[in-house]
């Protein structure tokens, strides 16, 4: 099955199972943070990140204090998590990386997985995609041989968004079906949420916009019931994109971008804030209000500059490219930035690099950076001939 054979059938085929408990005993269909173990098991998903970095850093003294090193790699995992979500790279890279030597130390394999996990994870962030893959190969691997169900899910998961933003959705799409279904049959909330909203934009980007809308907003009804405040500002910010691509309506979708903006803000979500920040840029530019979509990149490039998001920022600087060419500027410093623009983003290994690209010098009436292919595949043709551009999920 390929991302465009998902239907409102097959989501009604797998229902979630209201009685059967989640693998660590917690009670399904609320939302729950499995990367926050040990000492921190009870912090909820909706934790402040300056507070898990508190209590993380406190308790893994406390362990490595005891000489428990089982509990120190939990507890660092937990500290890395929120390192990379404030932005904050070179700690999470350092906290992992002890994370998975203590828990080596300690032969506890499941630790062993997150951190890998977590460290993959920072990997894509940063735009490191090859390295992403292997260490949550490495991470999946290690969750199976440790017996840790959860780990290998969220390695998988992240195996599966490493994919689904390089744009390789034929080999991700299914991948991505069967985690929505484990997700649901073991009431992982949160892990559903992100499923839904993975499927919902390889759809949005391939220019199927009512079934992205559907499934984008079934992903914030669950984050709601979940109390899953990340999982729901994630999903309304792609309720927004679609309202604003298939319908023009920008007022709604700036009001959906508002209310996802102060979730985000209540546990201080760095990185969703920024691509938040982006998408509102998007918005205002479809609409043509191109001097205030400017200002929105340019703080968006700012903050993903600071926290080493490198999509990110390849996005914000496009955004603000075409706002600049809008508002006047010459055409050949446009053409150039542009094909400077393109090989940043196939150093991130994006394959649809070139269609982003040739879509943008013709919308802007420039020349096609050298190298660029004026023919995309039929997918990319399909997701650029309706406007279809390079979202995100988390």
């Amino acid at each position: 099955m390929t991302v465009h054979q998902t239907t409102a059938a097959r989501r009604d085929a797998v229902p979630a199972a209201p009685d059967e408990e989640s693998p660590d005993g917690r009670a399904p269909g609320r939302a729950f943070a499995p990367e926050y173990q040990g000492a921190l098991g009870a912090l909820s998903v909706n934790s402040s990140l300056h507070e898990v970095v508190e209590r993380g850093l406190a308790e893994l003294r406390a362990a490595e204090a005891s000489g428990d090193h089982r509990e120190a790699a939990r507890c660092g995992i937990a500290v890395a998590e929120a390192y990379r979500r404030l932005g904050r790279v070179e700690d999470a890279e350092r906290i992992w990386k002890s994370s998975y030597r203590t828990a080596r130390a300690a032969g506890d394999l499941g630790g062993m997985a997150w951190a890998a996990w977590s460290g993959g994870t920072l990997a894509r962030q940063r735009g490191a995609l090859p390295l992403a893959y292997r260490l949550l190969r490495i991470a999946a691997d290690l969750a199976e041989r440790g017996g840790d169900v959860v780990a290998r899910g969220y390695s998988l998961a992240g195996l599966a968004e490493t994919g689904r933003i390089q744009g390789d959705y034929e080999a991700v799409g299914r991948l991505h079906e069967q985690l929505l279904a484990e997700a649901r049959r073991r009431g992982e909330a949160r892990h559903a949420v992100w499923a839904l909203e993975g499927i919902a934009q390889m759809h949005r980007n391939s220019g199927s916009y009512d079934t992205a809308l559907a499934l984008f907003e079934e992903a914030a009804e669950t984050a709601q019931r979940a109390d899953d405040r990340r999982g729901r500002a994630w999903a309304l910010r792609g309720v927004a994109d679609v309202l604003s691509a298939r319908d023009g309506d920008v007022e709604r979708a700036l009001g959906l971008l508002t209310e996802a903006e102060g979730l985000c803000r209540e546990i201080r979500l760095v990185g969703a804030l920024a691509y938040n920040r982006k998408m509102r840029g998007n918005v205002l530019y479809r609409a043509g209000r191109h001097a205030e979509a400017r200002q929105e990149y340019t703080r968006a490039l700012a903050e993903f500059r600071e926290m080493e998001e490198a999509r990110g920022t390849a996005l914000s600087r496009l955004g603000l490219l075409k706002c600049r060419a809008r508002l006047g500027r010459d055409a050949g410093e446009t053409a150039a930035e542009l094909a400077e623009l393109h090989g940043e983003l196939r150093r991130i290994g994006l394959l649809h690099a070139d269609a982003v690209v040739v879509r943008a010098a013709a919308e802007l009436g420039v020349e096609v950076p050298p190298g660029a292919s004026p023919v995309p595949s039929a997918a990319e043709a399909k997701g650029t001939a309706t406007g279809a551009g390079t979202g995100t999920v988390r």
